[in-house]
């Protein structure tokens, strides 16, 4: 009798682990299916990006307006007539002013058109009193500066190196691709549970999922976004040359407080600004080329 039972039991886990099998397959299945259905090349980059085919502009734009109303309850914003005002948006209109032609030139390197998604945002800038030395760009257009940005900056220059970075997120859809990398990792969590991980496994898994992919993507984010920032302002009128500096006070801001390349969204100072040095020559060629002031 204890003989069929002990028998029983292990026909029911043989049975168990393989349905799991089988569920963890069909999500495996699932995930690919999405990775390779939603890929795409972006124009500007060259690159092959996610990006959920669902989502459309006005889609993004309601996500970003409904982010930047949420901020406006929660921040306290600056006079829009005051002097820093009026200057973070002289500084945007320039940058604004240059998106078209910075990203048809950029497209026009790897042959291809550009895709002018950013065409129907509607940009408006604000400050918001605060002692962060950040700023930050939405889909959709919806741009802040923190005044705790300004001495870190120290002049226009910089400030517009900062913004046209800030500008090229939006451009470039990073934020729709960092939707469609959250729903992966959503589909990765659910087949780790499905499949009978322990909680432990499954932490183990999406740490190496995190290391291994989402914060290289995200560092690769930045460096596209130094890099066609880097265009804007250049194209702008505004002089490049004045990101290495910038990067290297924010640096020394940080303190040494910076977590390891390796486990952050963001590339070093180190690595930013040797980036930076090698787009110099492109980025003043670009000043020269679009700039109605001419050649510094």
């Amino acid at each position: 009798m204890n003989q069929r039972r002990e028998s029983g039991h292990s026909v029911r886990r043989r049975r168990g682990g393989g349905l799991r099998v089988w569920v963890l397959l069909a999500f495996i299945a699932y995930g690919a299916w999405y990775w390779f259905s939603n890929q795409s090349v972006d124009p500007v980059t060259g690159e092959n990006v996610l990006i959920d085919r669902s989502l459309s502009a006005e889609d993004e734009k309601a996500l970003g307006l409904q982010a930047y109303q949420q901020i406006l309850e929660q921040e306290r914003w600056v006079d829009p007539d005051a002097t820093i005002s009026r200057e973070v948006r002289n500084i945007a209109e320039r940058l604004i002013a240059k998106v078209e032609p910075v990203e048809a030139a950029l497209a026009a390197e790897h042959g291809m058109e550009p895709t002018r998604f950013s065409a129907g945002f509607d940009w408006e800038v604000n400050v918001i009193d605060s002692d962060q030395a950040n700023a930050f760009a939405l889909p959709g257009g919806k741009m802040a500066v923190y005044t705790g940005l300004v001495p870190v900056a120290g002049n226009e220059d910089a400030m517009a190196v900062v913004m046209g970075h800030e500008i090229a997120h939006a451009v470039l859809r990073h934020g729709a691709q960092r939707m469609a990398q959250q729903r992966l990792s959503q589909i990765g969590q659910a087949a780790g549970a499905f499949s009978g991980m322990d909680p432990q496994q499954q932490q183990m898994v999406m740490a190496a999922m995190g290391y291994g992919y989402l914060l290289p993507y995200a560092r690769k984010h930045e460096s596209e976004a130094d890099e066609v920032g880097l265009m804007l302002a250049a194209a702008a009128c505004f002089d490049p040359r004045e990101a290495v500096p910038l990067w290297e006070r924010m640096g020394q801001g940080a303190g040494g407080q910076a977590p390891p390349e390796f486990a952050s969204t963001h590339p070093s100072s180190e690595t930013r600004i040797a980036h930076l040095q090698s787009l110099m020559p492109k980025a003043l060629e670009f000043r020269a080329r679009f700039c109605e002031e001419g050649p510094l």
